[in-house]
């Protein structure tokens, strides 16, 4: 039986792409790679890892992945911009239903690096 692909868009399987961060502790080489593992994050509820890669000044009290119930659909990566060796941005659309109902999410997300890993900081939501 072959191995669903990634929830992050990519055709590989979940355990050789983003499960090698969710699951598996290695530490995304990139902004854009971490921005795939949260996603995939988000549709497998886990807070745990969401927190881990979030910027605590920027970090929610707060995070419930769990309410409102959410489907994600799907995940595009429009853009990956490095502005310098601690700093870039990753434009996405993320889709996803809410009780039936479709939505689309367009942000531009801002990561910075911090001892060598990768967080993200924020997000304008256009």
């Amino acid at each position: 039986m072959a191995a669903l692909p990634c929830p992050c868009g990519r055709a590989q399987p979940y355990e050789r792409c983003c499960g090698r961060y969710l699951d598996g502790g290695e530490t995304p080489a990139n902004a854009e790679i971490l921005m795939r593992s949260r996603y995939t994050a988000y549709t497998r509820l886990r807070a745990d890892y969401l927190r881990a890669t979030w910027h605590p000044d920027t970090c929610p009290a707060e995070l419930n992945v769990h309410e409102p119930p959410t489907k994600w659909l799907g995940l595009e990566v429009k853009a990956h911009q490095q502005q310098d060796a601690e700093h870039a941005t990753v434009e996405f659309t993320a889709r996803y239903k809410i009780q039936g109902r479709a939505f689309r999410m367009h942000e531009i997300s801002r990561f910075v690096r911090v001892a060598g890993k990768w967080l993200y900081l924020d997000g304008e939501v256009t």
